[in-house]
């Protein structure tokens, strides 16, 4: 049978690569992890089992990996995709798999990156598959993912309201969102149980937007008050400061000027480990099987 370092360090290849793609799309700080954990919070709530949780959770931080094949000035665009540039973007589903052929796990996350995009009524991609066909991962990151996108801020846009996003997903049940998890995750939005990764990058961790240009700047759980953070859109820095009404951390109105070395994009290694040990112990019980044919042994 593997060993459980062996998990681990397969774990940390999977969820290095998604760091990275994600560090390439500055307009969406945090969105992998919160897709992770609205996708397990809805898998457990609808009755899945914590190894299946734990295998979507996965397949949340890994849907997006194909976008590492689309031009930076494809994924950056605020203006219209146009159809040359969307059909580029439909590609992502397939590229991902690609990316991740023959790597021992690939099992475990093949069905959410290449069907997140599919739809109950055959008008997704990249296969234009419908209903049935769509696996259990799929639907459930398919409609989360949505639903983060629809209520994170952009530059160039606010997010919607949580009940604006609600009517959203309610008005397109059975079309473009699986019906059974739908009225599901509702259920969660609307009791509260989504609050806390709502406007999140981390556990305990809120969204904060680069005061001169507005983008989301992803904090490491790490940064304390004092510390500065670089936003690499606009370049500009700023430290960190208690805010005396809350006694939250909060950026500072002042600009700093830092280095080239400062606007590197950096992974969350206590993150990293935070999610490999939330992973690793559900994909690995009971597998013996699966890892001797995945020639793990």
């Amino acid at each position: 049978m593997a060993t459980q370092t062996k998990v681990d360090d397969l774990l940390k290849t999977l969820y290095t690569m998604a760091f990275l793609v994600e560090a390439r799309d500055a307009y969406t700080g945090g969105h992998l992890w919160r897709v992770s954990q609205f996708a397990k919070r809805l898998a457990t709530a609808a009755g899945l089992s914590r190894k299946e949780a734990a295998a979507i959770g996965l397949g949340g931080f890994l849907h997006d990996l194909g976008k590492v094949g689309v031009p930076d000035a494809i994924l950056g665009k605020t203006d219209k995709l146009t159809d040359a540039e969307y059909g580029i973007i439909k590609t992502h589903p397939d590229v991902g798999i690609r990316v991740l052929r023959g790597h021992p796990l690939i099992d475990f996350v093949h069905e959410a990156i290449l069907g997140h995009h599919e739809r109950p009524d055959g008008r997704g991609y990249p296969h234009g598959i419908s209903d049935d066909s769509i696996g259990v991962s799929a639907k459930i990151i398919g409609l989360v993912d949505a639903f983060d996108a629809m209520t994170s801020s952009r530059p160039y846009r606010k997010g919607m309201s949580l009940e604006a996003a609600i009517e959203q997903i309610s008005m397109n049940l059975g079309t473009q969102f699986d019906k059974k998890f739908s009225e599901i995750f509702i259920q969660l939005a609307r009791a509260g149980e989504l609050n806390d990764i709502i406007g999140h990058s981390d556990s305990g961790i809120p969204l904060h937007n680069c005061p001169p240009c507005g983008l989301v700047v992803t904090v490491n759980r790490n940064l304390q008050a004092g510390d500065a953070i670089f936003c690499r859109v606009c370049g500009h820095g700023h430290q960190f400061v208690t805010d005396s009404k809350t006694s939250t951390l909060v950026l500072s109105s002042e600009i700093l000027t830092g280095s080239p070395t400062d606007l590197i994009a950096d992974i969350d290694h206590s993150l990293l480990g935070e999610l490999i040990d939330e992973t690793a112990p559900y994909l690995f019980v009971g597998k013996a099987r699966w890892w001797n044919w995945r020639g793990l042994k």
